[in-house]
């Protein structure tokens, strides 16, 4: 049985390449490249292998700008065959995230939406739940395998000392966990054809702001005390009786 699959994109700036401001503590993002978040590529993935599996389409849905073309393209050469790049939000907040989505969503007809559990650059994972809410549609979260059949999905969920097995009606939300599978890496023939598909560029349905400010995200003074033992003899005492005193 074909299914329509929507998976959600997001493109954030490459974390691996910031660096700090010595003087201030800042993080400095200016000029850093985009690039997409690894979870959503799991995510791509998952669907990708949905579709080769059952048939049907996988439809990508990504935040952005005119610089996010590079992420959309990149998700067509993994397989997405539809894209739709929301323009004119900037917010970092899950609530309107999902507001966004929802909105979207809800006109387009799908099977299951398929998104990581969690991002790099905020790491809330409030955005699934929310999104569930919305839709009125349940969530099956931190999923390694998505199984769909005869209008149910059954998913395999990692917990921290075991795996569980749950089964869910479709329509259905389902966060993936990095565990799922490895993103494959397109052929140049599936990249070149990426590059001459068509993109489609939305405004956001949404002209609200976050009640939600960002304070702060300067990297925290370290003033630890530091020293260093030559004999280990010495200094594992002193490591034994610091531990101490931390637990106390």
């Amino acid at each position: 049985m074909p299914y329509n699959i929507a998976v959600l994109i997001k493109q954030i700036p490459d974390i691996d390449q910031m660096k700090t401001d010595q003087n201030t503590g800042e993080p400095m993002t200016q000029n850093l490249p985009l690039r997409i978040e690894n979870l959503s590529k799991n995510a791509i993935e998952a669907a990708v292998q949905l579709k080769e599996k059952n048939g049907g389409k996988v439809t990508g849905l990504i935040f952005g700008t005119d610089r996010s073309n590079a992420a959309m393209k990149e998700a067509y050469a993994m397989g997405v065959d539809e894209g739709f790049v929301i323009t004119g939000y900037q917010d970092n907040s899950p609530a309107l995230t999902a507001k966004v989505l929802a909105g979207k969503l809800k006109g387009m007809e799908h099977d299951m939406v398929i998104l990581g559990n969690q991002s790099a650059d905020t790491y809330t994972g409030l955005l699934p739940g929310m999104l569930s809410s919305l839709l009125g549609e349940p969530l099956i979260g931190n999923a390694i395998s998505v199984e769909p059949a005869d209008g149910q999905v059954k998913v395999t969920r990692v917990l921290e000392d075991h795996n569980v097995i749950l089964s869910s009606k479709l329509p259905a939300i389902i966060s993936v966990a990095q565990e799922i599978n490895e993103p494959r890496l397109p052929p140049v023939l599936q990249i070149m054809a990426a590059g001459r598909k068509p993109i489609n560029s939305e405004q956001a349905g949404i002209n609200e702001e976050s009640g939600v400010k960002v304070l702060s995200d300067r990297a925290p003074k370290s003033d630890r005390k530091r020293e260093v033992y030559e004999d280990p003899e010495k200094g594992i005492p002193e490591v034994v009786k610091a531990i101490k005193e931390v637990i106390r």
